[in-house]
């Protein structure tokens, strides 16, 4: 039901209505798991999807029910996560997050009532956690709809392309904004179609 008022009130952008009508978007299948999604967010990090995806399948194999347990993370030696996939940095990164779980900064938030940068300036507390994972979580783990991520490279190249703009750093981001802004309350969903419209 969200899905179709948010395409209703996209499709007001000319150029967004072009990418609306060209691409086929599945439906989210989030499950909520903020600290799963900690986890596979920092290991996608800077990785092509197809990389991202090879190392995160190793990693949970790595676990006997596939499923990267925070205690058993936490207190995993390198070997074996390095040999996933995982760079030092990376691993490290985890394994902060993990901790994060275990100390009880993770379990037993109500997050439905938490705006969506409190979530933000909560979870970067975490080293290695950056705003852009953490709005990555927010939309897809937690399907939050006005998120819009100006330091993603695809974001800005896909809104680039499509608005022909030619401008980069700071002038770019504050074009973007610009653009995005009509898009509100449902960025999340203009970034998923562009995303899939620019990279499909």
């Amino acid at each position: 039901m969200e899905h179709s008022r948010a395409i209703e009130h996209l499709r007001q952008d000319d150029r967004l209505r072009e990418v609306l009508a060209s691409v086929d978007l599945p439906p989210l299948s989030a499950d909520g798991d903020l600290y799963h999604g900690l986890v596979r967010a920092i290991i996608y990090q800077q990785l092509s999807g197809k990389a991202a995806s090879t190392i995160y399948a190793r990693f949970l194999s790595l676990f006997p029910d596939g499923y990267p347990h925070a205690a058993a993370l936490a207190g995993m030696d390198a070997g074996p996560l390095r040999a996933a996939g995982l760079s030092r940095q990376k691993l490290g990164y985890v394994q902060n997050v993990a901790r994060f779980f275990l100390e009880g900064h993770l379990e037993g938030k109500a997050w439905n009532d938490w705006a969506d940068e409190a979530i933000i300036q909560h979870l970067t507390q975490i080293k290695g956690v950056g705003r852009w994972t953490v709005e990555m979580l927010l939309m897809f783990t937690l399907e939050r709809p006005d998120v819009f991520p100006l330091d993603d490279l695809g974001i800005q190249q896909a809104i680039a392309r499509l608005y022909g703009l030619a401008e980069n750093g700071k002038a770019l981001k504050e074009r973007m904004a610009v653009i995005a802004g009509p898009w509100r309350p449902y960025r999340s969903y203009a970034c998923r179609y562009l995303w899939k419209w620019h990279t499909p």
